[in-house]
């Protein structure tokens, strides 16, 4: 999605994200809501008092120099002063509470905005909507680990109205070649020029590449099944010494959420229902340790950061896209992305031959949307790297602790997702929505 740059534009955006969360939240009762599902996880409505938190502090706060709304909350709702596993612990706002608390700080957002000047010379902050944008991608990642939460609920698992149907395949791709030559070569990095990416993107600068390999589509469910039925989980010949290490004292020995064997066939449990196994959609809920081991499993690697950048954003003619296809923003026939308004989406990701229309030049398929892709690559700042507006965003968490993922996940609103978005996480993490894809050497 190309920059908001209108007053209107942002208060459409903070409504519709925020409608997201209200939406999710919706069919859950009190107990819940406040109940912490998983040690990995916050509780659900801390999430919600969290973004106001965050609203309050960026969009009135540092617009205004106002006091803040609610003094005593900054420490409750600070991510950094409390890990997840304390969360249940805190005297967090109650259901009620959190929600009339959102709502009042949203109301001083939106009589903040108006009359606002946001124009490319106003002050950094609030140019072209910067902060703004900045809160709206906040929260709706935030709506996607709460959709982490939600698939870790025990069972019954998580009720909206009705279970989604699984996407609706239109055009699918037939015969696709399973790997494809890149030709690599100088390109630029990052980018200098979206006036509200986050500071992780940024600066711009050249990076060279050798020629090599990449994979047409993520690894799918079928493929994944192959290694785990050939014991990929219990040859260590595939995983790196961190990786076996922790796979031995995990005790696992397939994807997360996978039910059933190899033997009587693989089943799912997608948010408490449980389905067949759809082999063409790409494998979720694996760890980098995990793919890392597929990938040695199949003779080949995880690409590099800006291998995967290269095949995302870099033209034959030597031009910058901002998305494999282009410029144009993206819609369901490019990629599988959050779709759901209020309440609902297909909460899951589609074949990954689905969407011809979002290949890049040389036909790799499916960089945008789906699952979130790991790399081998550490989480790093670019050469030149600037921390702003906060160092808790990127830079506290730079190093060998965590691995990149990029391109997003069906969970992903189109909002917070580009060709030069970078995610990062542990590299043992299985409950976010993440596959990945191969690489080698030409």
């Amino acid at each position: 999605m190309t920059a908001v740059i209108t007053v209107e534009a942002l208060a459409g955006a903070l409504d519709e994200v925020r409608n997201r969360s209200l939406g999710l939240l919706e069919p859950l009762d009190v107990e819940a809501l406040i109940r912490q599902h998983s040690p990995l996880m916050s509780p659900l409505i801390w999430d919600l008092g969290h973004v106001a938190n965050y609203e309050d502090l960026w969009l009135v706060r540092a617009i205004t120099g106002a006091d803040p709304a609610r003094p005593e909350l900054d420490d409750l709702y600070d991510a950094f002063k409390h890990p997840r596993r304390e969360r249940p612990t805190l005297p967090i706002l109650d259901p009620d509470g959190a929600r009339a608390y959102a709502a009042d700080v949203r109301g001083r957002a939106l009589e903040i905005i108006e009359g606002l000047d946001i124009g490319a010379d106003a002050p950094r902050l609030v140019a072209s909507g910067f902060v703004h944008n900045l809160v709206v991608q906040h929260e709706h990642q935030h709506d996607e680990t709460m959709l982490a939460t939600l698939q870790l609920m025990p069972a019954p698992g998580y009720r909206p109205v009705t279970l989604p149907a699984r996407p609706v395949i239109e055009t699918p791709t037939a015969d696709v070649a399973p790997e494809i030559l890149l030709p690599g070569g100088p390109f630029v990095m990052g980018t200098s020029a979206d006036p509200w990416v986050l500071d992780n993107e940024r600066p711009a600068h050249e990076v060279s590449l050798a020629p090599f390999w990449l994979d047409t589509t993520a690894v799918t469910n079928a493929a994944y099944a192959s290694f785990v039925a050939d014991g990929g989980y219990e040859d260590a010949r595939w995983w790196g010494a961190d990786g076996w290490a922790w796979r031995q004292e995990a005790g696992l020995s397939q994807p997360q959420f996978w039910t059933g064997s190899a033997a009587a066939g693989w089943a799912r449990d997608r948010f408490g229902w449980i389905e067949d196994l759809p082999l063409d959609q790409p494998v979720q809920h694996v760890c980098w340790h995990e793919a890392d081991a597929f990938a040695r499993w199949a003779g080949k690697r995880l690409p590099t950061e800006a291998e995967w950048e290269f095949a995302a954003s870099w033209s034959p003619e030597g031009r910058k896209r901002r998305w494999p296809w282009g410029d144009a923003d993206p819609t369901p026939e490019h990629a599988t992305l959050w779709s759901g308004g209020s309440a609902l989406s297909t909460f899951g990701p589609s074949a990954v031959t689905a969407h011809p229309a979002g290949a890049n030049p040389w036909g790799v398929l499916g960089l945008i949307g789906d699952v979130w892709e790991w790399t081998m690559s550490d989480f790093a700042g670019h050469p030149g790297f600037e921390s702003w507006p906060y160092r808790e965003y990127s830079e506290v968490f730079f190093g060998r602790d965590y691995k990149v993922l990029r391109g997003g996940s069906w969970a992903t609103h189109p909002s917070a997702i580009r060709a030069t978005f970078r995610n990062w996480d542990y590299p043992i993490r299985r409950q976010i929505f993440a596959g990945f894809r191969c690489a080698k050497d030409a």
